[in-house]
């Protein structure tokens, strides 16, 4: 049998050779050392400083996994609560809102006096704010569609904004959560017109009134009180009651003067057929 002769070197050569073959491995293992301890090792400053610098990288990935460790690591103290609240941010925007909600909970409750306790929750109320509208109403920006989705998180977030307003009146994020509010409110309005319409459509007259009679007790200075108006003036017609409805008209004609009900009797019409074949048109 033949035997194959491997390449022969030089001494000096093969020295070189080995020398390097170790220093390569030796960084190599320095290397995967470090990436795999250094959060285990880093000190709270060093710690605390990757994970925000990742944050503002917007890796909201690794800025979680290094607030958690430094959490983790360091129970108490100053970075601590700044990681949770920064936690929660990187949580919520990658798209975590149940880990994101959790831990803002969690600030909110351990530290009530914090001077951030108002950025917290303010955090909550957007958390749940963007979850009441999906990939596509977001792309497209339909708003209308939010109104014809359950409205749990609307009504929420909607509640978060307010305790927000409520306890600290100052803030510097109570009047962004005061628009919201106010987009909420037209959101859950239309949500019930939306409902009143179907039941008028359908005959449900007691219902329709009782969905209309709704906006216009709980969302007064909504858009869609004019359209509650006319829908319950409406409902008292076909339920023969038409001192009811006369009175609701008149209201509706001193509040609300250009709105079509008052020219046109039939008014809410259904939507045609074509339209219910148009995507996204809202009414599937």
């Amino acid at each position: 049998m033949r035997v194959m002769k491997l390449p022969k070197f030089d001494l000096p050569v093969l020295k070189g050779l080995v020398v390097i073959a170790v220093v390569v491995s030796l960084s190599a293992c320095s290397i995967f050392r470090s990436k795999h301890d250094s959060l285990d090792t880093m000190p709270v400053d060093a710690l605390y400083n990757k994970a925000h610098v990742s944050l503002e990288k917007s890796d909201y990935a690794a800025a979680g996994k290094a607030y958690e460790r430094l959490i983790a690591r360091f129970p108490s103290g100053e970075y601590n609560e700044q990681a949770q609240l920064e936690l929660a941010y990187a949580q919520y925007k990658a798209n975590r809102p149940d880990d994101g909600l959790s831990t803002v909970n969690r600030f909110i409750k351990t530290y009530p006096t914090n001077k951030h306790v108002d950025y917290a929750y303010y955090l909550r109320g957007l958390i749940n704010f963007d979850r009441t509208s999906g990939a596509i109403e977001r792309l497209l920006k339909r708003s209308d569609q939010q109104s014809r989705r359950d409205q749990a998180y609307n009504l929420q977030a909607f509640d978060d904004f307010s305790e927000l307003a409520r306890r600290f009146p100052d803030s510097a994020y109570t009047a962004d959560a005061r628009q919201r509010m106010i987009y909420l409110r037209n959101v859950l309005a239309q949500y019930e017109i939306n409902v009143a319409e179907f039941y008028l459509r359908n005959k449900a007259y007691v219902a329709s009134a009782d969905r209309a009679q709704y906006v216009i007790e709980h969302y007064q200075q909504a858009p869609q009180t004019g359209d509650a108006l006319a829908i319950l003036s409406r409902s008292y017609l076909s339920m023969d009651q038409k001192d009811q409805a006369e009175q609701v008209r008149k209201v509706l004609a001193l509040n609300y003067p250009d709105h079509p009900y008052l020219d046109d009797p039939k008014w809410p019409h259904p939507p045609s057929t074509l339209r219910k074949m148009v995507p996204f048109s809202g009414h599937h």
